[in-house]
């Protein structure tokens, strides 16, 4: 196992909170890379123009976890299958074009 090196972010203890999380707070900036203004949640941001994406860490508060998430599934309980998207309609069945059969030619009658 290889030695933890010195100052490495160790985890932190989890508290069971039951505050629920304030909204997300809307702000606004420059990208640092092209200039574009932008706008992003809590001091995260992407630019649309250039790709730029701030790091995570910037923000102005923490992310929440996965259990505080409202939408998240009961324990024990897993998200419910979706279902198949629409099934294309097929293509309608032409009949076959039959074409007028044409009889025979008579043949000429043997001569005397």
């Amino acid at each position: 196992m290889t030695p933890r090196p010195h100052g490495a972010h160790l985890p932190e203890e989890r508290t069971e909170s039951t505050v629920p999380l304030s909204p997300p707070e809307l702000t606004e900036a420059e990208c640092r890379r092209c200039g574009t203004y932008i706008a992003g949640l809590d001091g995260r941001y992407a630019c649309g123009v250039c790709g730029w994406v701030n790091d995570h860490s910037e923000g102005h508060r923490r992310l929440p976890r996965a259990d505080e998430d409202p939408d998240r599934p009961l324990k024990g309980r897993r998200r419910p299958k979706q279902l198949p998207g629409p099934v294309p309609e097929p293509e309608p069945v032409s009949e076959p074009v039959s074409e007028p059969v044409s009889e025979p030619a008579p043949r000429p009658a043997p001569g005397p």
